[in-house]
């Protein structure tokens, strides 16, 4: 590990912007993308709806939504500079909570489609014609 790439200490930086955050800490690939998450009303800072440029500190409470899953997460330490993917880590600390909800809804996205079974091809001829026929028969698909 290099000595540029260890995190900031709360000594070293007071506060920073919730966007700079949300990229150093691999939450979002870009900070454009962070930017539009927060200006969205995906992420949420000690229960109130901010702006990218809102400064956080250490020991702020996120609660950040990404599709399918909502993190809730405290701020740990702060980075200027993204890290890699476990150094990233350390910059906070998921709550246990947030982490239950999370693999309950992992699971329930495994299971939902462990029932689904698609074809590999597309339908041939019988069963384009078989598809038509119900698509005629029901007046809702028209």
């Amino acid at each position: 590990m290099k000595s540029g790439d260890a995190p900031f200490e709360k000594d070293d930086w007071g506060d920073q912007r919730l966007d700079i955050w949300l990229w150093a800490s691999r939450f979002y690939k870009s900070r454009r993308i962070a930017s539009d998450a927060v200006k969205g009303g995906h992420v949420w800072v000690n229960s109130k709806r901010s702006k990218p440029s809102r400064k956080v500190k250490i020991n702020d409470e996120l609660r950040i939504k990404r599709f399918p899953h909502e993190y809730t997460v405290i701020i740990t330490a702060l980075s200027a500079k993204r890290l890699s993917a476990p150094l990233a880590k350390a910059l906070y600390q998921e709550t246990e909570l947030s982490k239950d909800k999370r693999l309950e809804t992992a699971q329930l996205l495994k299971n939902q489609k462990a029932g689904v079974r698609f074809d590999r091809q597309r339908p041939g001829k019988r069963a384009r014609s078989k598809m038509l026929d119900i698509k005629h028969q029901n007046p809702k698909f028209e």
